[in-house]
């Protein structure tokens, strides 16, 4: 409705009367306003409405004003507390002038102000208005009829204020008479009960392959997601059968107690295969009214195997180059970590080449860092060196790995020495004239590494020259145009030896001196000729 009825303005009042004690008539001083000291909320004349009772949530008490005081301006001042001082909600500040002119339009102001620290809803405020008042407006807009205004105020926050604005004028000489009375609702007693819903989380966190040698960390985080603490949370894991942890059990147990909400607990356990396999797992963790069980684990033990192999050069000679290839390969299903690879060098080699990354320690230990190993490869690496004496040459390398069995690997090369032999004819005198002498030196050096052995020399003779005699390392026979040097047995590395022959020239022409060379290393015989020039 659009205004309130006159029967319920009069309902309301008697509502106000009852909470404020009201037990007198209201009389006026001669500026036309309420005296101070008696209560307020009856017009002149009307007959006072005893209460036979207090309503039983407010003590019967007085609502009197706190202060009515005129300023030296043109104002009067009326303020009350309702429903009484002594249980103090609201308080009525009202602003009027003492005195105004006839038919002159005038203002005057209501203030309701909360005094508590809680909100106060739907506060009415009534302005029950004098027959000689005409109201032109106010601020903020009142429900109205002949002779009442109403205004409501949802909500009035916690030491609030809201402010009235009156406009009007009187219409007559007699006395108005404009009476204000505020209605609230006492302040409710809230309780509130907050609803809760933890919820427990489990994960559980593990290195998907390891070997017999590691500890396997396994990660478990209880967190609660929900809201409200999750009491007597407990956690237990029973671990698969050849894991156990480092104390020897086979299950782990944790008393957490209270999870608050929005809080993890996290916690690492250590275990240990007792042989190689898959590994499946998985945990529980339990409060009052609460489960979860984590995801499963799957863990693959493994155990890396190594093999070495090496290939090389079986024979060779002094001075040439040996190679030898080494291959390391995983066989297993298990990655095998910090793979090193030792080869010792032997004594009486020269000029060591190797695969880049090798480092070489104490003159002889060759070492490659070869890292992680992974499944079913291999890895090569090779290293060569040049011997510098007959015999045979033995090479070792071995094969290191985290939790691998140490593998070992040798070849030998059979080193044989080069004898080298250089066979040279000269002629002493060139040319040489018919009938005089001259002499062929035939000399014989070993430029290789080992003795040469088993030397046979041999010299032909052509028509034009005739054997005289012979000298050298071995003593000589002739047979015809043929003479033969009995055998050298042995011609040390870098060393020589020199046979001696002379002839006679017979007839002006050019001869030729051949010599000829065996030894038991050469497959085939080495020539050498020497041209002389004979004259008369």
């Amino acid at each position: 409705m659009k205004n309130l009825s006159n029967i319920s303005l009069i309902f309301l009042m008697l509502v106000l009367s009852a909470l404020l004690g009201c037990n007198g008539e209201r009389t006026f001083n001669s500026a036309g306003m309420a005296e101070p000291g008696r209560a307020d909320g009856f017009t002149p004349g009307m007959a006072r409405r005893p209460l036979t009772s207090a309503p039983a949530t407010m003590p019967a008490a007085h609502a009197r004003p706190t202060s009515v005081a005129a300023s030296k301006s043109n104002q009067l001042k009326i303020s009350r507390i309702y429903p009484a001082p002594e249980f103090a909600l609201i308080q009525m500040d009202k602003v009027m002038p003492k005195e105004v002119g006839l038919k002159k339009p005038f203002d005057y102001s209501i203030r309701v102000t909360n005094l508590t620290n809680t909100t106060l809803t739907n506060v009415m405020v009534a302005e029950e208005l004098s027959g000689n008042f005409k109201y032109t407006s106010s601020e903020p807009t009142a429900k109205e009829n002949a002779t009442n205004l109403v205004w409501k105020i949802d909500s009035l926050g916690p030491r609030a204020s809201e402010q009235i604005l009156v406009s009007g004028m009187a219409t007559d000489t007699k006395p108005l008479e404009l009476s204000t009375t505020v209605v609230t609702h006492f302040v409710p007693a809230y309780s509130v009960v907050k609803v809760i819903e933890p919820l427990l989380e489990l994960t559980q966190t593990a290195p998907n392959q390891v070997t017999t040698c590691d500890q396997i960390p396994v990660d478990f985080m209880i967190t609660n997601s929900g809201t409200g603490s999750a009491r007597n949370v407990k956690f237990t894991a029973t671990l698969s059968e050849g894991l156990k942890t480092p104390n020897g059990k086979s299950e782990l147990a944790l008393d957490i107690g209270t999870l608050a909400e929005k809080r993890s607990r996290r916690f690492r356990a250590k275990l240990q295969a007792a042989k190689t396999g898959k590994y499946v797992s998985k945990a529980v963790v339990s409060a009052t009214g609460l489960k979860d069980v984590s995801q499963k684990s799957t863990i693959i033990v493994g155990q890396p195997v190594l093999a070495l192999t090496k290939t090389g050069t079986e024979k060779q000679y002094v001075g040439r180059p040996v190679v030898y290839e080494i291959t390391v390969t995983n066989e297993s299903d298990a990655p095998a970590r910090d793979t090193v690879v030792k080869d010792i060098i032997p004594t009486g080699v020269t000029s060591l080449k190797t695969t880049a990354g090798a480092k070489l320690y104490h003159s002889r230990e060759l070492v490659w860092q070869l890292g992680t190993l992974e499944p079913k490869t291999s890895k090569k690496v090779y290293i060569s060196y040049v011997p510098t004496r007959e015999g045979t040459v033995a090479d070792k390398t071995s094969v290191t790995a985290y939790c691998v069995d140490r593998a070992t690997a040798s070849a030998e090369t059979s080193v044989a020495g080069v004898s080298g032999v250089l066979l040279e004819v000269i002629d002493v005198e060139d040319p040489v004239k018919v009938g005089s002498t001259t002499m062929y030196e035939v000399k014989v050096t070993n430029q290789g590494s080992t003795p040469a052995t088993g030397i046979y020399i041999t010299c032909n003779l052509q028509d034009n020259i005739r054997y005289v005699s012979s000298h050298g390392k071995t003593a000589g026979s002739i047979e015809g145009n043929v003479l033969k040097f009995a055998p050298l047995a042995n011609l040390a590395p870098k060393t020589e030896a020199t046979w001696g022959v002379v002839v006679q020239a017979i007839k002006p022409a050019d001869t030729h001196f051949k010599a000829t060379m065996n030894t038991e290393q050469l497959s085939r015989q080495v020539e050498e000729t020497e041209t002389t020039h004979l004259y008369k």
